[in-house]
Protein backbone atom coordinates (compact mmCIF):
# COMPACT_ATOMS: atom_id res chain seq x y z
CA UNK A 1 0.00 0.00 0.00
CA UNK A 2 1.66 3.69 -1.29
CA UNK A 3 -0.35 6.25 0.11
CA UNK A 4 0.82 9.85 -0.37
CA UNK A 5 -0.56 12.79 1.93
CA UNK A 6 -2.30 15.76 -0.05
CA UNK A 7 0.38 18.27 -1.15
CA UNK A 8 0.56 21.61 0.45
CA UNK A 9 1.70 23.73 -2.67
CA UNK A 10 0.63 23.23 -6.69
CA UNK A 11 4.51 22.17 -7.78
CA UNK A 12 5.50 20.49 -4.71
CA UNK A 13 5.15 16.45 -4.70
CA UNK A 14 3.13 14.76 -2.33
CA UNK A 15 4.70 13.16 0.57
CA UNK A 16 4.24 9.33 1.48
CA UNK A 17 2.08 8.61 4.46
CA UNK A 18 2.79 5.79 6.70
CA UNK A 19 0.75 3.40 8.02
CA UNK A 20 2.17 3.23 11.15
CA UNK A 21 1.73 6.59 12.01
CA UNK A 22 -1.91 6.99 10.86
CA UNK A 23 -2.46 4.21 12.94
CA UNK A 24 -0.93 5.99 15.48
CA UNK A 25 -3.12 9.26 15.06
CA UNK A 26 -6.07 7.11 15.07
CA UNK A 27 -5.76 5.46 18.46
CA UNK A 28 -4.32 8.66 20.24
CA UNK A 29 -7.97 10.47 19.21
CA UNK A 30 -11.73 9.46 18.36
CA UNK A 31 -11.93 10.98 15.15
CA UNK A 32 -9.30 12.01 12.33
CA UNK A 33 -9.40 13.45 9.61
CA UNK A 34 -6.68 12.96 6.90
CA UNK A 35 -6.07 14.46 3.03
CA UNK A 36 -4.34 12.61 0.76
CA UNK A 37 -3.25 13.31 -3.07
CA UNK A 38 -4.97 12.81 -5.96
CA UNK A 39 -2.29 10.61 -7.21
CA UNK A 40 -3.43 7.61 -5.07
CA UNK A 41 -4.88 4.86 -6.92
CA UNK A 42 -8.39 4.25 -5.63
CA UNK A 43 -7.77 0.59 -4.46
CA UNK A 44 -4.84 1.60 -2.36
CA UNK A 45 -7.56 4.33 -0.44
CA UNK A 46 -10.17 0.55 -0.64
CA UNK A 47 -7.38 -1.22 0.81
CA UNK A 48 -6.12 1.49 3.82
CA UNK A 49 -10.75 1.28 4.17
CA UNK A 50 -10.71 -2.60 4.24
CA UNK A 51 -7.39 -2.29 6.98
CA UNK A 52 -9.35 0.01 9.37
CA UNK A 53 -12.65 -1.76 9.07
CA UNK A 54 -11.03 -5.06 9.46
CA UNK A 55 -9.77 -3.29 13.41
CA UNK A 56 -13.75 -2.32 14.03
CA UNK A 57 -13.34 1.83 12.78
CA UNK A 58 -15.60 3.85 10.76
CA UNK A 59 -14.27 4.92 7.53
CA UNK A 60 -15.79 7.51 5.46
CA UNK A 61 -14.12 8.63 1.74
CA UNK A 62 -14.92 11.52 -0.22
CA UNK A 63 -13.17 13.90 -3.31
CA UNK A 64 -13.15 17.38 -2.72
CA UNK A 65 -12.45 19.51 -5.09
CA UNK A 66 -10.50 22.54 -5.07
CA UNK A 67 -10.42 24.13 -8.21
CA UNK A 68 -12.47 23.95 -11.49
CA UNK A 69 -10.12 22.08 -13.30
CA UNK A 70 -10.92 18.16 -13.08
CA UNK A 71 -7.41 17.24 -11.61
CA UNK A 72 -7.92 19.52 -9.18
CA UNK A 73 -8.88 17.34 -6.00
CA UNK A 74 -8.10 15.27 -3.20
CA UNK A 75 -9.34 12.85 -0.86
CA UNK A 76 -10.86 13.31 2.25
CA UNK A 77 -10.60 10.29 4.59
CA UNK A 78 -12.37 10.51 8.10
CA UNK A 79 -11.84 7.99 10.48
CA UNK A 80 -13.36 7.03 13.81
CA UNK A 81 -13.14 5.16 16.55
Amino acid sequence: MNIKFARTEINQKPKKAELAKIEASVEKEDSVVFYFDRENSHKDLLELQDHFEAKGKSFYMSEVKYGLSDNEYMYQVHIVN
